[in-house]
């Protein structure tokens, strides 16, 4: 009888045999090399422009307008909701938690907090983390991997902008033109990359940019203190925290949930979204030296040690190799981690406490 063809196919018939023997992160041309705080900086700032250019969408700065559509008091804490204008042609709804009772982060003598960047991941967008079900209607208990964690980080005392992501919830494309030519219609975070690559640019890009903006509105609100703004985020949020802190010093402090581990290890391994792809990263190594672009301010690593798809070796192997970087600064204590017993979450043990302690000296 005749065998199976499909039972082993020869490695050349496979085409990411061939990708993966182009694939060398420890010979690309921007990867972190430094040995020394003064060569690492000069490489930080080389690399940021690099990197600017080629995640793209990086337009001049940008005049944010803003525009107030609904202020809610739920007790503990005030939720308004702004509309950005963060480039020609893109709008981007912000949900802004005013915490009304702090246990742990007080306002400093001037009325002015410390805030947060909320980056949610992939789900229903940013009601998810901010204590909404999908309709808008108000949920007061906490649901889904993300748990709340803008909601927790109001509650102890940060002013939280949570924005509505690029091709998630409120922000999807409108397919229903497509109905009926089209079976099914895209999944917007696909088609927006496809769009995003056809133009040579990358939702990474898009992302950044709108969180460019969104820091240039934060700093100008008088309840917020400038020179203490971090950063969380989880999966694509992470992502997102990471690129983000990365290109603008202006971030303070991250917490990366679920995300940072190696491109070899779980975005290029995994099953993945494509909205995490960036056309000719290569050349900037691997996922810790994009890492080294926040050093030194401080970052945490919260990871589940059952995460399946940002598996647990490959984030101690990032977390390892980020500390290398670090240690080229002396700061090698600044990278902390949560690795915690579960899945693919939020856990906030450390995370809260850690951007408490980073961003307004709390114990």
């Amino acid at each position: 009888m005749p065998t199976s063809r499909s039972a082993s196919k020869p490695k050349d018939y496979q085409p990411a045999h061939a990708l993966w023997a182009m694939h060398a992160p420890e010979s690309a041309p921007h990867r972190f090399t430094a040995r020394s705080p003064a060569v690492a900086r000069r490489w930080q700032r080389a690399t940021r422009r690099e990197l600017d250019r080629l995640i793209g969408f990086q337009e001049p700065a940008f005049r944010v307008k803003a525009r107030l559509l609904e202020s809610i008091d739920r007790g503990d804490h005030v939720r308004e909701l702004h509309e950005l204008t963060t480039a020609e042609k893109v709008k981007m709804p912000v949900y802004l938690l005013l915490p009304k009772n702090a246990a742990r982060v007080a306002a400093d003598a001037r009325g002015k907090r410390p805030a947060v960047l909320a980056f949610h991941g992939h789900g229903y967008g940013a009601k998810e983390i901010v204590g909404l079900w999908e309709d808008g209607s108000e949920r007061r208990v906490v649901d889904g991997y993300q748990r709340d964690f803008a909601l927790e980080l109001c509650r102890r005392g940060f002013v939280v902008a949570a924005p509505e992501i690029s091709a998630f919830g409120d922000r999807q494309t409108d397919y229903s033109p497509l109905v009926a030519t089209c079976s099914p219609v895209p999944y917007c975070c696909h088609h927006t990359a496809a769009l995003a690559f056809h133009l040579g640019g990358s939702v990474v890009g898009m992302r950044v940019r709108d969180g460019k903006r969104l820091l240039d509105w934060l700093i100008g609100r008088s309840e917020v203190d400038a020179a203490r703004i971090g950063a969380m985020g989880i999966s694509g949020g992470g992502m997102h925290t990471l690129f983000s802190a990365a290109l603008d010093p202006r971030i303070s402090a991250c917490a990366i949930s679920g995300y940072l581990s190696s491109f070899a290890g779980s975005v290029l391994y995994c099953n993945h979204c494509s909205c995490n792809v960036v056309p000719g990263l290569h050349r900037f190594g691997e996922m810790h030296d994009i890492a080294a672009l926040v050093a030194p301010r401080p970052v945490l690593v919260e990871s589940g040690t059952r995460d399946e798809i940002f598996p647990i070796a490959a984030v101690r192997e990032g977390l390892a190799r980020t500390r290398d970087h670090y240690r080229v600064f002396g700061a090698e204590a600044l990278v902390a981690e949560d690795l915690f017993e579960g899945r693919h979450r939020i856990n906030g043990d450390r995370a809260y406490a850690f951007l408490a302690e980073h961003l307004a000296g709390a114990p």
